[in-house]
């Protein structure tokens, strides 16, 4: 059974003693503290919070714990039920809510479940606020409501406000889709993007769609997490049924990865590429996307005349550069798309429908279009150390060896070379250094991820 609590909010294995998995009891103390959190920010009692959950087998079960558990706190709760990521955190504000807890492990299997915090912008809360949540937890420094001050539930469905603001975005060019007649297949994982997807696709005028794995029974066809091994079935598909592109989404859909008519993939790391290339060849402006994601984007983003930043990993980190730097479009290479136009949060509907207008005005083949970005290629490494080694010292030691280098600092240590890049990230959870490196060839990032490790085990050993 696992259990972790960090400032991103509380996830875990379904099941268990309390304090080893993510238990009832857990749940209810981790929810209370979160109310009394936005209660004290609020500065009133009667504060109102949305409560949207995808598909998992455990949502019913934890979504039920943490509505009561709000009311109990004495706060009014809007359950928009069956939700992606990105629909609930459009309507924390459309609500005028106070925050937002979204019920989902995103891509982990599925007996994990989870709850991510909102504040009151729809927006996850920083660093500082998730210690403060852990703290309230751990002391269980929160009191619960009397009987006439218990708050009320009220129940609705945001899909349909969601897929309403996605057609109402400027660049979203829904006659133009029409017209292309595209054949469109969407793997949905079993979660509820199997509900919004089609329904997006049928709203922008796709009239025929492939439905992979869309009923929402939270029994996962496959291992949730959209990358290439797990999409081996999904492949066969998209090449048997003869679509024009695969759209495949994570559990909570802010995830969007892509497949090429002919099966291969397009890289989620290129799905933020192609869309920020849209965006940019309409309305000029800055892009960023977290340090571990892609050069090709700061390509694009060049090409255009305009200026790429990159951000410490993390979404909330990736959202505070975008709005320092003014940023029209922004992400993450895990197939995630930010679009301030809309909202800031990654958001799998956006991306479907940019990218699909992007296709329709290109009159080219999926993996044609691919193939007009740079490319590059990520090596994923990590080196495992033991508890005494001082991680921090290693990283320092190896910032001071590449310093006639590019280096940047912000998220562990970034060296950009001339033609590559190479990562270096302590986990908080083990004892690991994690090692990314990208280059024009797979042989080439491998070789400088081989290179670097080289690098470390000569530090350690001296």
């Amino acid at each position: 059974m696992t259990l972790i609590k960090s400032i991103s909010g509380i996830r875990g294995t379904i099941g268990g003693k309390p304090g080893d998995g993510l238990s009832p009891i857990d749940i209810v103390k981790f929810t209370a503290a979160y109310a009394t959190f936005i209660q004290q920010k609020a500065g009133k009692t009667n504060v109102k919070i949305v409560v949207g959950r995808d598909a998992r087998l455990s949502g019913m079960m934890v979504c039920s714990l943490v509505v009561s558990t709000l009311v109990s706190m004495g706060c009014d709760v809007v359950n928009i039920g069956l939700a992606t990521t990105p629909t609930t955190e459009i309507a924390v504000p459309k609500e005028k809510a106070d925050g937002g807890i979204i019920l989902t492990a995103s891509h982990n299997p599925k007996q994990w479940n989870a709850l991510k915090l909102l504040n009151e912008k729809g927006e996850f809360l920083n660093d500082q606020e998730g210690k403060t949540i852990l703290s309230i937890a751990d002391n269980e420094a929160f009191t619960f409501a009397e009987v006439d001050l218990l708050g009320k539930v009220e129940i609705k469905d945001y899909t349909d406000f969601h897929i309403q603001e996605v057609l109402n975005l400027k660049l979203v060019d829904v006659a133009k889709i029409k017209a292309a007649n595209f054949k469109v297949a969407v793997d949905a994982v079993n979660s509820v993007g199997g509900v919004v997807v089609p329904k997006l696709l049928k709203a922008l005028g796709v009239e025929n769609i492939v439905e992979i794995n869309c009923e929402p029974t939270g029994n996962f066809a496959h291992t949730p997490e959209p990358i290439a091994e797990n999409l081996v079935e999904v492949a066969k598909i998209v090449k048997e049924k003869k679509v024009d592109v695969c759209f495949v989404v994570d559990p909570d859909v802010d995830r969007l990865v892509i497949l090429n008519e002919d099966g291969t993939m397009f890289n989620e790391e290129y799905t933020l590429v192609a869309v920020s290339d849209f965006v940019l060849s309409k309305t000029p402006g800055n892009t960023v996307s977290n340090l571990s994601s892609t050069r090709a984007l700061r390509d694009v983003t060049e090409k255009y005349g305009q200026t790429y930043t990159a951000a410490a990993v993390g979404e909330v980190n990736v959202v505070t550069k975008m709005k320092e730097t003014n940023a029209i479009i922004g992400g993450e290479g895990n197939g995630g798309v930010i679009y301030p136009e809309s909202h800031y949060g990654r958001d799998s509907l956006v991306g479907i429908a940019l990218f699909l207008t992007l296709l329709a005005e290109k009159k080219m083949k999926c993996s044609e279009l691919r193939a007009t970005y740079p490319e590059y290629f990520i090596s994923k490494n990590k080196i495992q150390l033991t508890p005494e080694i001082n991680v921090d010292d290693i990283l320092v030691k190896m910032k001071a060896k590449y310093s006639h280098e590019q280096v940047n600092d912000i998220d562990g240590v970034k060296i950009d070379f001339p033609k590559s890049w190479v990562h270096l990230r302590k986990s908080n959870t083990e004892p690991i250094i994690r090692i990314y490196s990208e280059a024009g060839t797979m042989e080439e990032a491998d070789e400088l991820a081989n290179q670097i490790i080289g690098d470390i085990e000569e530090i350690v050993s001296h």
